[in-house]
């Protein structure tokens, strides 16, 4: 009880805390564009419950993570050798979730730009897939933002109560951004390609995380924030083009 109320009455913590907040809520956001996306090849009536149950089990995996916190800091060590190159379970778990993910936006993207008849076809396989289908596939991307996100914040800070609230906090923004995104994203279909585009751009910075190239996530979140305004002037410019052409009609 007096560490919690050192850590209560300590700037320090506080500002670690929310720093570490911001970085998880920032973490989040692809998982969160997954989500969406996935969800949204759901009837509409199971997409919001799909969300709450995608993002509760990414909450759940991440307390059980931050749970095992001295197991996970021992991840970042070598385990296995090949070509003279050392990976560590991070590696190989970050690894498997880059390839995962470039395999689904490639097929996501194929489906969005394939003809009609063969979109036709693709979407009969659409309507086929069950709401826990698209739980365990959101599961598997679970585990590998989670480990990401916990090694992460322990990476920023030692105390593991800020941990928790930080975890909390952040998963918790994302059960409030879920169906407004998915919303946004299923109303404007050119979204829906962009938000491809960035996981598979986040797929390939996993890919060479794992191979160890680091690429520094404010390079990444800065092209995601300025293609995603460039969206924006282009959707505002369409709209204004279809307000004047119907206006010319009259």
């Amino acid at each position: 009880m007096d560490y919690l109320l050192t850590l209560v009455t300590d700037p320090a913590a506080w500002a670690a805390l929310l720093t570490l907040v911001v970085m998880e809520v920032v973490l989040g956001i692809d998982n969160l564009i997954f989500i969406s996306i996935l969800s949204n090849k759901l009837p509409e009536a199971q997409r919001a419950r799909t969300q709450r149950i995608g993002i509760m089990l990414a909450l759940v995996l991440r307390l059980a993570l931050l749970g095992t916190v001295a197991w996970i800091a021992q991840l970042t060590q070598p385990a296995l050798t090949l070509f003279g190159h050392g990976f560590s379970w991070r590696d190989l778990i970050l690894l498997g979730g880059g390839l995962f993910l470039v395999w689904k936006a490639t097929r996501e993207m194929h489906h969005h730009v394939a003809p009609a008849d063969e979109a036709q076809g693709a979407a009969g396989k659409v309507v086929q897939m069950t709401a826990w289908a698209a739980i365990s596939q959101i599961l598997v991307l679970d585990i590998v933002f989670s480990v990401d996100s916990i090694i992460t914040a322990v990476g920023m800070t030692e105390h593991v109560p800020i941990m928790f609230v930080a975890v909390i906090a952040a998963v918790m923004a994302m059960l409030f951004a879920a169906h407004p995104l998915s919303r946004f994203i299923d109303r404007n279909p050119t979204i829906v390609m962009l938000a491809l585009s960035f996981l598979l751009v986040i797929g390939m910075a996993l890919i060479a995380e794992g191979f160890g190239s680091h690429i520094p996530k404010a390079y990444i979140y800065a092209a995601m924030a300025f293609s995603a305004f460039v969206e924006a002037m282009n959707m505002l410019a369409r709209r204004a083009h279809a307000k004047r052409a119907a206006v010319a009609k009259q």
